[in-house]
């Protein structure tokens, strides 16, 4: 087959890396890709969300299977297009995709398919808002509705924090369009775990969970990121739990965009806060869905599926989930991200990045990259995430100890890290 796969971070770069190792594929392409994407599949200068250009390349090459990576296309209807001219794609339908291009709508779906999350509102109106925060009192949650790329949530721990956010979306217009509404929730408490299922419109396939590290500091310390690391499986997300996930919040969602006719398809990514009863025993509730794999929790599952990762994906869109059985090396995975000094704020970028070979060469290390390019035989950064670097091993703690002698044999220092990703399942 020829394959197509959309993106340029570190997810995309796991996916290309996964794919290209299928006796499936004969033919990777990525668009854009990056540096790194660059030594597994032939890269292509067309941007991830220029849907017509993306559609045409697919044709004049005869892709057979495209891979989209990121939501933004997936919320701008390129799957739609591809299958209107018999191009088959892994992902959700623009309809479909507005679980996570919609806050409020997700939200909705959960209330009336009985899948438990926190209470809510929905509001465009600013006094209605703050109404809601001051009936519930502080902490709250404060989200804008549509896709702000990751900066559009504020855990407020005073109500003043939490009029400033609403203030900030529907007053300020900070985050435009999709700024417009805003969804004020109850704040939940717990451990926060990742679960992904392969969804083809009508059953589900549970892929492995996992942990991602979304504060910038060690310590889980200073401003929210994109993630900073994560590690698969996550002890916390026992196989009790994962059955109940299953159960009270993947099956009835994917039976409620069916019965909603916006059947489901591609990777449902539910990012869960797992709480206690009043017997102190653990639930699990929904905090978001995503329409696509998280970056970077991706990284640590292809290190870890045995199986071949492209013929998943085609059945979950041949809606033939039912006859593949995935497997899982049994080792731990655990991804440390290096970002760009000044990360989450301002950034420097084009620097150079060396010591590859030597990282690489650690036992069970890849390193995968997000944010980069080749410049004249040079590797330079050019986002915020740069690369994941990830190892398996037997145990957490040694995947970790691998994971840092991947980054301390990398050469760069205008890059940094945290250095406890891990540390709850290290401690357990």
């Amino acid at each position: 087959m020829k394959v197509l796969v959309v993106g340029s971070g570190g997810r995309e770069h796991a996916l290309c890396w996964a794919i290209q190792n299928s006796p499936l594929c004969d033919t990777l392409y990525c668009a854009p890709g990056n540096a790194g994407i660059a030594d597994v599949a032939e890269c292509v200068a067309i941007g991830a969300e220029d849907v017509d250009a993306l559609v045409r390349f697919a044709q004049d090459n005869a892709i057979d299977f495209v891979v989209v990576g990121p939501e933004g296309p997936l919320v701008l209807g390129l799957v739609d297009k591809l299958t209107a001219i018999g191009i088959k794609a892994f992902g959700p339908s623009a309809a479909a995709a507005e679980l996570e291009g919609s806050k409020g709508f997700m939200k909705d779906i959960l209330a009336k398919y009985g899948v438990p999350t926190a209470a809510y509102g929905r509001f465009r109106d600013v006094e209605a808002a703050k109404d809601f925060v001051r009936k519930n009192g502080a902490p709250i949650v404060v989200k804008a509705d549509g896709l702000a790329a990751g900066k559009g949530v504020t855990v407020a721990r005073t109500e003043e924090e939490a009029f400033a956010a609403i203030d900030e979306a529907l007053v300020e217009g900070r985050f435009g369009a999709a700024g417009a509404e805003v969804v004020v929730e109850e704040f939940l408490d717990g451990e926060e775990v990742s679960f992904f299922a392969l969804c083809d419109g009508e059953s589900a396939l549970p892929l492995a969970s996992a942990q991602d590290h979304k504060a910038v500091g060690d310590g889980d310390t200073g401003p929210n990121t994109g993630g900073m690391g994560a590690y698969s499986p996550a002890p916390a997300l026992t196989p009790d739990l994962q059955e109940r996930v299953m159960r009270e919040i993947v099956e009835p969602t994917v039976k409620g965009m069916a019965a909603e006719g916006r059947p489901f398809k591609g990777v449902l990514f539910a990012g869960l806060m797992i709480g206690t009863d009043a017997d102190g025993k653990p639930v699990p509730k929904t905090l978001e869905f995503n329409v696509r794999f998280g970056d970077p929790e991706c990284q640590t599952l292809m290190m870890r599926l045995k199986s071949d990762a492209l013929a998943a994906l085609i059945a979950a869109a041949d809606g033939q989930l039912k006859n593949i059985d995935l497997r899982w090396h049994d080792e731990t995975a655990l991804c440390v991200v290096m970002a760009a000094k000044g990360y989450p704020g301002d950034y420097v970028k084009n620097t150079e990045i060396k010591g590859f070979a030597a990282a690489n060469a650690v036992e069970g290390v890849t390193v995968f990259h997000a944010g980069t390019k080749l410049s004249e035989g040079r590797v330079l950064s050019t986002g915020g995430r740069v690369l994941g670097v990830t190892a398996k091993a037997p145990t957490v703690a040694e995947a970790q100890k691998r994971a840092y002698q991947g980054v301390d044999a990398l050469d760069w220092p205008d890059g940094f890290c945290r250095r406890d990703i891990g540390w709850r399942a290290v401690g357990r």
